[in-house]
This record gives C-alpha cells, structure tokens and sequence, in this order.
C-alpha cells in the first residue's frame, strides 16, 4: 500500500493476515509498518513501509527506496533522517529518576513544539488524572467479572499505554508498540514509524 503520509494507526510485526472469527489459520510477511484495513471477518495488516537494517524504513519490500532510517545520536538519543539525509527529528529515551518507573520518551520534529510520551496516569491536569483513574477502576471491576484467566488464575498483562503530548494536546497513543494512533494530523509519520523500531 503507499499513502503512508496520512496513516492514522499502524503496529509493527510479520503478521499479515491475522487469525479472524472466519479465518483460523495466520498469514504471515516481511517485518513491516502495517496498517490495519478490513473488517472483524476480513481484516488485512496492510504493509506501508518495510523494515530494513540497523532502524531503516523502506517503502518497498526490496529494501531499494528508503523511507527514513533512525541514526544513534548517543546512548539514548536518535536522529531520524530521510533518504536524502536531512534531518527529519529526533526520538530521546528519558530514564527514569524513580527506580520502579519505566522510561519516558520525546519526540522532537522541527517547528513544533516537543511531544512527550508518559505513562498515561501521568499525563493531564488534576480533572483528567481523576476521570482517569475512575475509568481505570470501572474497567479492572468488569475485567474481573467478564476474564478468567489462564491457568493459575493469571491474568494477560497489559501492555505499557503512552499519552504523548505537545501542551496540552494530545498527539499520539501507543500500547507498547503494538497499536500506536495518530491524533494530530500535523505529525511526520516518519518519526513514529522510527520510534516504534527503535523502542521495540
């Protein structure tokens, strides 16, 4: 597929054709961005830039049309650049002061303000935090009444969820890298892209 200007929600992996309520059997690709298309019964990973060495994005399964590629910049920094080597931005891994807390994440694109990924509990003023954490308690209260668990009694754990904000705004939110959503139409899907590669 092109059109990966205006992708809105992607994941990244080898899965192509995931198992569907009328399709058991998985269909399997290139390691690829890959948008989600179709419906419940039909749905298609659909590839729209391919995975390719050392954090490099290709628009062909080739490997021959760079898309953007996430340079080392430091131990926990990266420069996304595009085929041409310019810079697009950048994506810095914050360590955490805390020791029980996981890492924070920015994204720098030039001429906007810097976008920060925190722990979605962490992310809002005092009203948001609040109508947060009575969502969370309403949802652990149904999940405990409608899940039963694997063996054990245990419980499937839920992936990391980052808020990314730029102010106030909120520009994108990822589930580890598995389900990452575009919500400001102005952000260069190319930075994402190189996040999701270098984060997972």
């Amino acid at each position: 597929m092109s059109g990966w200007e205006s992708v809105r929600e992607f994941t990244v992996g080898t899965v192509e054709l995931p198992a569907t309520p009328k399709r058991k059997k998985i269909g399997w690709g290139p390691k690829a961005i890959r948008v989600p298309q179709g419906g419940k019964h039909d749905r298609v990973l659909a590839a729209c830039a391919y995975a390719g060495p050392e954090h490099s994005l290709y628009l062909d399964a080739e490997l021959t049309r760079l898309l953007c590629v996430a340079v080392a910049a430091g131990p926990d920094s990266w420069t996304v650049r595009d085929a041409d080597g310019s810079s697009l931005g950048s994506i810095t891994r914050i360590p955490s002061t805390r020791p029980l807390l996981r890492p924070n994440w920015r994204i720098d694109q030039p001429g906007r303000p810097e976008i920060v990924g925190r722990t979605e509990w962490l992310s809002g003023d005092a009203k948001q935090l609040a109508e947060k954490a009575a969502g969370r308690i309403f949802t652990g209260v149904l999940d405990a009444l409608t899940s039963f668990g694997a063996d054990g009694g245990d419980q499937p754990t839920k992936e990391r969820v980052l808020e990314w904000r730029a102010g106030d705004d909120v520009v994108m939110l990822s589930e580890a890298t598995k389900s990452i959503t575009i919500k400001a139409p102005w952000l260069d899907r190319r930075l994402p892209f190189a996040y999701a590669l270098v984060a997972g």
